[in-house]
């Protein structure tokens, strides 16, 4: 019994390793742009700050020096020799278990909500942009994605994520919905909670109560980005609940997996928006689901994956910039392996 279980942990690390040497070579899927955008589009710039969410700002930037530039020139060089990897997890619990950094984890079988593994997953804890995933199901689930919204002066009032849709311009829902769930931009979380309650305290309203219909009941929400307030909370088990009917949701679904896509400003002007769940570029298996952090939450992440017969839901919530994604991808292989 004793040697089984190391052959299986040697196994573990094996696959898990060449599943993410594989996931370098994996060309990115079709970007995906709104109806009628064709021609070249503006790269979405790096994102250098501290939130893996956050949006490079459109406002003009100092000119560097000649000796920056040349840094600069030569830092982005060497990052193009060195492969972004994930290391392989090192430690085991004695049940085979990776061992993780995060305050709380929840790892379930997305299909019939069996609990694979669960670390302090009831602990009352920000959640940051992953109650998105909330805010995007309640707007797929109201439907008639295909309508316009109208900006308002509002839905700007939030800081520092955001897309920049400015008072008066107008999108479709679908389009906004998409922005969301790929870049996480809290002006249009805003912009859509508005437009689907009337206000966003309103909209935080039903937010709550959906969550109470799913079983959530260690959270309350009281507004639709996750930026902090006090009153507003969740835990790893009720964002696994959330993630699994969100995972169920074909609109939802089709979104979350996308590595990147266009999104075309009311004045034609169109950007080109890198997902911020690193995952989907890393892994094969990896196909979505949500980021988020403030300095409250720490690096939290849902993330889904899924192989011929199983699909696997992990949350991860307070981790370290360091760990979020080699604990995140070290529990999504794991759990498929079983």
């Amino acid at each position: 019994m004793i040697w089984r279980n190391r052959i299986w942990f040697l196994c573990a690390i094996f696959l898990s390793s060449a599943l993410s040497t594989w996931a370098q070579d994996v060309v990115d899927s079709e970007i995906v742009r709104p109806s009628g955008v064709n021609g070249p589009v503006r790269k979405a710039k790096a994102v250098t700050q501290s939130s893996d969410d956050e949006i490079e700002s459109d406002a003009p930037k100092a000119k560097k020096s000649k000796s920056s530039h040349a840094r600069s020139h030569r830092a982005r060089s060497k990052s193009k020799d060195e492969p972004d990897t994930i290391p392989a997890p090192t430690e085991f619990t004695v049940d085979g278990i990776p061992k993780t950094s995060a305050a709380s984890v929840m790892v379930v079988d997305a299909n019939n909500g069996r609990i694979l593994y669960e670390k302090n997953a009831d602990q009352v804890r920000q959640a940051a942009s992953t109650q998105k995933l909330l805010t995007a199901l309640i707007v797929a689930e109201t439907g008639f994605l295909d309508r316009p919204v109208t900006v308002q002066s509002t839905d700007s009032m939030c800081e520092p994520v955001k897309l920049g849709i400015k008072s008066g311009e107008t999108y479709q829902r679908m389009d906004l919905l998409r922005a969301l769930l790929v870049k996480s931009p809290n002006d249009v979380a805003r912009c859509l909670a508005r437009d689907n309650a009337g206000s966003v305290e309103a909209f935080a309203q039903v937010m709550n109560r959906r969550a109470v219909q799913l079983g959530a009941v260690h959270s309350h929400f009281v507004n639709p980005n996750g930026l902090p307030i006090p009153g507003q909370y969740s835990s790893a088990r009720d964002l696994a609940l959330i993630a699994r009917v969100a995972y169920a949701n074909p609109t939802i679904r089709s979104i979350v997996c996308l590595p990147q896509l266009v999104f075309r400003y009311a004045n034609g002007r169109t950007r080109e928006l890198e997902n911020t769940n690193k995952l989907l570029r890393r892994l094969p298996y990896c196909n979505g689901m949500k980021t988020g952090y403030t300095d409250g939450a720490g690096k939290c992440l849902i993330a889904s994956g899924a192989r011929p017969g199983k699909d696997v839901i992990v949350v991860v919530l307070g981790d370290s910039s360091s760990r979020v994604w080699r604990d995140a991808s070290a529990l999504l292989s794991w759990g498929l392996l079983l």
